[in-house]
């Protein structure tokens, strides 16, 4: 995937734009105005565009997708709870997309990511390429068989059954520091709580719920669709 130069935004609309001419429903722009625009750009059909620096959430929005990411709302708690900085080592395992990675990847020193299925290993490597990240690794390995990476920061558990890591976790820990799991059931993280509070405190079990507002002029109100239940959150700290 080649990687997004600008955005351009106009009456409401974002386009992204990666090379050559751009042709939207206002009219096409020219690549030489395009390499050559800082605040705005003129389409042939005289439209006027903004023009923006790529963000993050920009490329979010317009990565390849394979099974369901990780969205902003679950990884805000994650960083929130486990004390990650500039200096911190994670592991995560269900590397699917990559997008937890990516978001992990922009605030810590380096992630290491375990995926043992081949085309989601595949998917993740055509992100990492995509979101020029140079500080992740990709492993197309089992964790249940072990985590080589010792004295970690934080292990990210987005796995069916993330009780057969429990002790590999452990081992690979920094001690105080926790084990994030990210499970869609909460029978699934009743399971595997009872199997990890013998090695592990188990701080927070919980879910996020974001709801937007739709503001127009001076009217206010809820819309009527939310982002619900994603998945459940346990923090686990290593005693």
């Amino acid at each position: 995937m080649k990687p997004i130069k600008k955005v351009l935004f106009c009456k409401g609309i974002f386009y992204y734009w990666k090379e050559g001419d751009l042709h939207t429903d206002k009219g096409v722009i020219k690549e030489e105005a395009l390499k050559k625009a800082k605040e705005e750009v003129t389409a042939v059909s005289g439209e006027i565009f903004r023009v923006f620096e790529p963000t993050f959430i920009d490329l979010l929005a317009k990565m390849k997708r394979g099974p369901q990411i990780m969205i902003p709302k679950d990884v805000g708690l994650i960083f929130s709870r486990t004390n990650l900085d500039k200096d911190s080592i994670v592991v995560e395992a269900g590397t699917g997309s990559g997008a937890s990675a990516m978001h992990l990847a922009r605030f810590v020193k380096k992630v290491i990511s375990y995926e043992r299925r081949e085309e989601f290993h595949q998917v993740a490597k055509e992100n990492v390429e995509f979101f020029e990240a140079k500080n992740v690794t990709l492993k197309l390995a089992d964790i249940e068989n072990g985590i080589e990476e010792k004295n970690v920061d934080l292990i990210l558990l987005d796995l069916a059954e993330p009780w057969k890591v429990i002790e590999q976790s452990y081992n690979a820990l920094k001690q105080g520091r926790y084990l994030a799991i990210y499970l869609p059931n909460i029978t699934q993280m009743l399971h595997f709580v009872q199997k990890a509070q013998e090695k592990f405190y188990i701080e927070y079990v919980g879910e996020v719920l974001e709801r937007e507002w739709h503001i127009e002029e001076k009217r206010v109100r809820p819309q009527s669709s939310m982002i619900a239940h994603t998945a459940f959150l346990c923090f686990a700290r290593k005693l």
